[in-house]
């Protein structure tokens, strides 16, 4: 009796966890994108990518609550299309590469809010400093891919200020929108 009631009590702890299953962010295929925008003093939109991160997650479709998500990002991967502002962004003036090369998310809630769409709360460090950030984000879909593997995909949108992070706002108070598209691979 006692053998039967402890397999019960243990087969129903790792129930949630059998279903769960991990994947790896496909950087290596281009199939992931961590791009922001920002305004250029009023007038227009200075919008630009990081080229080198690495992450996972994991993800239960019955119960997307229980996903976990880590991302970390090579800030000196920054690319917004021109040498010389990458230059003067990986700089003191902003994102400070030398002394802080890495930025970094780690999930914290997840909420389901029902047809795919879903909060993301996590702990984001930037510049040294780690501030609380929710990202609005939604299942793009999941299945198998023509290379014998199978695949999950999510978007999502959130915002930071720079100052919240410790970096200087040069030209005023300045919001930079980043936009994540995170295609895993099913380990």
């Amino acid at each position: 009796m006692k053998k039967t009631l402890a397999a019960v009590v243990l087969t129903a702890m790792l129930s949630p966890l059998a279903n769960a299953a991990d994947y790896v962010i496909d950087t290596k295929g281009a199939h992931a994108f961590i791009n922001f925008k920002t305004s250029h003093l009023g007038y227009s939109w200075l919008t630009g990518r990081f080229n080198d991160f690495e992450g996972t997650f994991s993800y239960d479709a019955e119960k997307p609550e229980s996903a976990k998500i880590t991302v970390t990002i090579d800030t000196a991967s920054i690319d917004s299309n021109h040498a010389e502002r990458d230059k003067h962004l990986r700089s003191d003036d902003f994102l400070n590469v030398k002394d802080f090369p890495k930025a970094k998310f780690v999930s914290t809630k997840i909420t389901d809010k029902g047809d795919g769409q879903l909060e993301v709360a996590g702990d984001f460090t930037l510049h040294g400093t780690t501030k609380s950030i929710t990202i609005d984000a939604e299942k793009i879909g999941e299945g198998d891919d023509p290379w014998g593997g199978y695949r999950a995909g999510f978007a999502g949108t959130t915002e930071i200020r720079m100052a919240d992070y410790g970096m200087k706002e040069i030209l005023g108070p300045t919001t930079v929108m980043l936009e994540l598209h995170v295609e895993g691979i099913r380990q």
